[in-house]
């Protein structure tokens, strides 16, 4: 069957494809310990679900506008601009079920076939996805481990030019859970003013961060707000993955041509999810917190271990919940060892290639889980590799 060119370079997120090899382990009785997807283990938090069920029973369940409610889009604009620093207006918020569509459809709204667009390697899957699907050229820019997974500048600027039409940019990032210092960020915004180029700041796991790290926007600098995409929602910080509910924040005449997008795909999002987001925002915080000390003490076992393990090398990531180590001494290529992990120790992960060519020598291991499945899974790793060490 013959398809449009537009879809031929589309493939799965290798999350998705690793959990359901691991589950097929587990239907055939294997014991396997899940680090591979990347969504909170904990339930969305009370106060949450029963607004949305309140607001189902209470009649929520009919069309919305596309772009939102007035009333979440109003919360958001505030409470987003609060956090950063800027002054947003509600007409600027385009909420959608999810945070992909304020990814893919400021993409597809910018993006002219034969555009360049610059994006994190290793990064989140679905920007390659999008700029091929909107017809532009995918420039990717390496992330330096010596500092913390930001951007190679010195390859950025060779990389940037005349054709560049969108930067994209990820902070704290998937995968790597490093954030990018405001010198980096500095930087880029400095090339982006000077050459007219857009920027696409994913942020969506800006609260998830430690250590009392301050995660600066790009959007806040000077002349910047008038170029940037925010994109944040609600999956991460207040364990709502399933509840698809996101949005982006964008100038006022770019929000209309996105908002005509889910026009014309979703239609809008859910009415009693958006009555659930209200009550997310307005409502206590205490859980978010409680849920990111969490995280930090899971973090500073997994990590610790990892450096324990025979030829692994692992940084402390900054934010996210994601631990992303460098495997590269072993000399096996990183899907390797993610087929030997899961086969042999019964530990699901992802390979650093499942986010881009740049992280081949890398592994992903989500610590949104328990502490003994942590530190179980820690053990399983460290015999499987001397086990291999000794054969």
């Amino acid at each position: 069957m013959e398809f449009a060119e537009r879809v031929n370079h589309l493939s799965p997120e290798g999350a998705y494809h690793m959990m359901a090899r691991a589950q097929q382990l587990e239907a055939a009785g294997r014991s396997i310990i899940h680090l591979e997807i990347g969504q909170p283990d904990v339930p969305t938090f009370e106060n949450i679900s029963q607004a949305g069920v309140r607001a189902i029973k209470q009649g929520y369940t009919r069309y919305t506008p596309s772009a939102g409610t007035a009333k979440l889009r109003e919360v958001i604009a505030r409470d987003a601009g609060q956090r950063r620093g800027i002054s947003v207006k509600p007409s600027q918020v385009v909420v959608g079920p999810g945070a992909k569509p304020a990814l893919f459809f400021p993409t597809l709204a910018l993006v002219r076939p034969g555009d360049e667009v610059i994006y994190p390697d290793p990064g989140f899957p679905t920007y390659a996805a999008m700029i091929g699907v909107a017809g532009g050229v995918a420039v990717p820019v390496p992330l330096c481990e010596e500092e913390d997974f930001s951007f190679d500048l010195t390859a950025f600027d060779r990389l940037v030019g005349d054709r560049t039409r969108l930067i994209i940019l990820n902070s704290p990032s998937n995968p790597t859970g490093g954030v990018m210092p405001l010198k980096t960020l500095e930087h880029i915004a400095d090339t982006a003013r000077r050459r007219n180029i857009w920027v696409l700041s994913d942020e969506i796991y800006a609260r998830l961060v430690y250590d009392g790290l301050n995660v600066p926007s790009i959007a806040a600098l000077p002349g910047m707000l008038e170029r940037t995409i925010i994109c944040d929602g609600f999956s991460k910080t207040y364990a709502m993955t399933g509840w698809r509910l996101g949005y982006g924040i964008m100038p006022d005449a770019l929000a209309e041509r996105v908002e005509l997008l889910l026009t014309h795909s979703v239609g809008c999002t859910a009415s009693f999810t958006q009555v659930a987001g209200i009550e997310a925002i307005e409502g206590p915080q205490d859980a978010v917190q409680a849920v990111v000390d969490e995280y930090k003490r899971r973090r500073d076992v997994l990590v610790t271990g990892l450096n324990m393990i025979p030829g692994f090398r692992c940084r402390m990531p900054q934010g996210a919940f994601y631990a992303y180590p460098n495997v590269s001494a072993h000399g096996k290529p990183s899907a390797w060892w993610a087929d030997y992990l899961l086969e042999h120790a019964g530990v699901a992960v992802l390979p650093g290639t499942a986010f881009g060519a740049q992280g081949e020598g890398y592994l992903r291991l989500c610590f949104a889980n328990s502490m003994e499945n942590i530190q179980t899974a820690l053990e399983r790793i460290q015999d499987a590799v001397v086990n291999l060490r000794r054969s």
